[in-house]
C-alpha cells in the first residue's frame, strides 16, 4: 500500500511513492537501533564530534541538491531552502563543538562531605516524529544533540517528504555514523503507537499539530515515556510605536510570508496601537497585495505554494468562515488560478471570538490585524490565544518592549525583530504550543540521564 508520497505542490505531479514499512521491518529497525545504542553510547566523544562535523560538511557540500529536493516535495522556494540547509549544517557543527562542554560532569558541594558528581548519560533509543514544513531543520534540532549524547534515533518523517527522509539517512551513513544509530522508518500511525510502547524506546519527540501531539502524549504517558512536543503557534506581532513604520511593516510582511506562512513561529496576529493602526493596515495590505507567487525552483521566487492542495483549501475555509461572520477581507482570500496549491496573500481585520481565525492557527499566507488602545490591551489580546510559542514586540523604547515581553505567555519573544532560529538560542513554547525545549544547551537536557555518582566522606 502506498503510504508515503512525494507530490510537487507547485504542479500537483506525483514524483515518487513508497509503501509503509511492514511490521517485521519496524521490528528489525528497533532491534538495529538498540544494538547500535549499546555501542554508540560507549563511543568516545571525539569520535561522535567527528561524525557530526562531517554531517555538517556534507550538508554544505550538497546544499543545492538538498534544497531542490525540499522545493519539489513541499514547495519551499529554493532560495529559502538553501538557507534551511545552511542552518542545519550550523546546528550539527554547533553540537559537535559545544556539546562536549554541555556533557561535562557537574561537581556538587554537599554538606556531608565526600564527593558528588552529576554525569550526563544517554538514555537509549528515541523516536522522532517530524513535519514537512522544515524537513531538514526539524530533524537536526532533535538528532544533533541526542546523537552527541550517545542516544540512537528512529525517525518517522512526514508522509509527503519521503525523499527528504531518505537523503538524511544517507548523509549520516556517508558521514560514518554507526549503522543503526539513525534509522529512517516509513511507519504508519498505528505502528508509531506500538513503537512508543516498546520497552526499548525511552522517549519521543514530535513536531507537528495539536492533534498529533495529544495522541503521542497520551500513548507516551500511558507507557511512562518522556516526550517533547513542539506544536502550533499563533504568534503576536505587537507594535507599540515606531520611528520608521515602513521598516516595521517590511518586518511584519517578512514574518508572515516566509515559507508561504507555513511556520509555527511565523507572525500571525498583528496587534497595533490605535495611533498607528490605520497607516499600518494601509501599508501592510499594499505590500501583501503586491506579492506574486512563483515557481519555487526559480532563484528569484520568494513566495511558493502551500505544501498541498488540502492545506490550501483548509486555509481558504478558515478565511471564508471569518468573512462569513463579519470579518473584513482587505486583500486575497482565494486560491490562485491554475495548477498548484497557491493561495493569495490575505489580510483580515475585524476578526472576533467565534470565528475560526480568532482561535485557530492560520498555517499559510493569511494575516489578522487588530487595533488596541495601548500596551495593556495588546498584552491581554496576545495572551488570549490558546497558543504560547513565540512573539515580537516593536518599540523605539527597548526597555518598555522588554516589560511587555516579560508579560507575554510565550516561550520566546523577539524585540524589534521577528522570530529567528539559531543553534545557540532555545526553542519551545507553553500552553498548547507544546512542552520541552530544543536547541542551545537545553536541547541536550531533555533526553538525558542526569546520573548522580556519590562517594561519601571517609570512603
Amino acid at each position: 500500500m502506498t503510504y508515503y508520497k512525494s507530490i510537487n505542490p507547485a504542479t500537483g505531479e506525483t514524483l515518487q511513492e513508497f509503501a509503509a514499512a511492514a511490521d517485521e521491518e519496524i521490528s528489525g529497525s528497533l532491534k538495529k537501533a538498540q544494538t547500535a545504542y549499546d555501542s554508540w553510547r560507549q563511543t568516545a566523544v571525539p569520535e561522535r564530534t567527528a561524525v557530526l562535523l562531517r554531517v555538517a560538511e556534507l550538508y554544505r557540500d550538497r546544499r543545492d541538491e538538498l534544497a531542490r529536493i525540499i522545493s519539489l516535495e513541499m514547495g519551499k522556494p529554493v532560495s529559502q531552502a538553501k538557507g534551511e540547509v545552511g542552518l542545519v549544517a550550523d546546528i550539527y557543527e554547533y553540537y559537535a563543538t559545544e556539546g562536549p562542554a554541555f556533557m561535562e560532569d557537574e561537581l556538587l558541594t554537599v554538606r556531608g562531605g565526600g564527593e558528588a558528581v552529576v554525569r550526563s548519560a544517554p538514555v537509549g533509543v528515541l523516536l522522532g516524529i517530524m513535519p514537512w514544513n522544515y524537513p531538514y531543520y526539524q530533524v537536526a534540532r532533535f538528532a544533533a544533540p541526542n546523537l552527541m549524547l550517545g542516544n540512537t534515533i528512529l525517525l518517522k518523517h512526514a508522509r509527503n517528504c519521503p525523499q527528504s527522509a531518505i537523503v538524511m539517512e544517507e548523509i549520516f551513513r556517508d558521514a560514518g555514523l554507526l549503522d543503526g544509530a539513525y534509522v529512517n522508518i516509513f511507519a504508519t500511525n498505528e505502528q508509531v503507537a506500538e513503537i512508543i510502547a516498546d520497552p526499548r524506546v525511552q522517549g519521543v519527540s514530535l513536531t507537528g499539530s495539536e492533534r498529533a501531539g495529544s495522541a503521542v502524549a497520551e500513548v507516551a504517558g500511558r507507557h511512562l515515556k518522556k516526550y517533547v512536543l513542539e506544536l502550533g503557534g499563533s504568534d503576536p506581532f505587537i507594535v507599540l510605536d515606531s520611528e520608521d513604520l515602513d521598516a516595521t511593516v517590511k518586518a511584519a510582511v517578512g514574518g508572515r510570508m516566509s515559507n508561504a506562512g507555513q511556520a509555527c513561529t511565523a507572525s500571525k496576529r498583528f496587534i497595533i496601537v490605535e495611533d498607528l493602526y490605520e497607516e499600518f493596515v494601509d501599508k501592510f495590505t499594499e505590500r501583501m497585495a503586491r506579492i506574486e507567487p512563483g515557481d519555487p525552483l526559480k532563484p528569484e521566487t520568494r513566495f511558493g505554494p502551500l505544501s498541498s492542495q488540502t492545506a490550501a483549501e483548509e486555509l481558504i475555509e478558515q478565511v471564508q468562515d471569518a468573512v462569513g461572520k463579519g470579518a473584513v477581507l482587505l486583500t486575497g482570500g482565494k486560491l490562485v488560478e491554475g495548477p498548484g496549491a497557491y493561495v493569495e496573500p490575505t489580510v483580515l481585520t475585524g476578526v472576533k471570538p467565534g470565528m475560526r481565525a480568532y482561535s485557530e492557527e492560520l498555517f499559510g499566507p493569511a494575516a489578522v490585524v487588530y487595533k488596541v488602545r495601548d500596551a495593556e490591551e495588546a498584552i491581554e489580546l496576545a495572551n488570549g490565544s490558546p497558543y504560547g510559542l513565540g512573539g515580537a514586540v516593536f518599540s523605539v523604547d527597548v526597555e518598555r518592549a522588554k516589560e511587555v515581553a516579560d508579560r507575554l505567555d510565550t516561550g520566546m519573544v523577539f524585540i524589534n525583530s521577528v522570530a529567528d532560529s539559531q543553534p545557540d538560542l532555545p526553542f519551545g513554547g507553553v500552553k498548547r504550543s507544546g512542552v520541552g525545549r530544543e536547541l542551545a544547551k537545553y536541547g541536550m537536557a531533555e533526553f538525558v540521564n542526569k546520573k548522580l555518582i556519590r562517594v561519601p566522606a571517609g570512603s
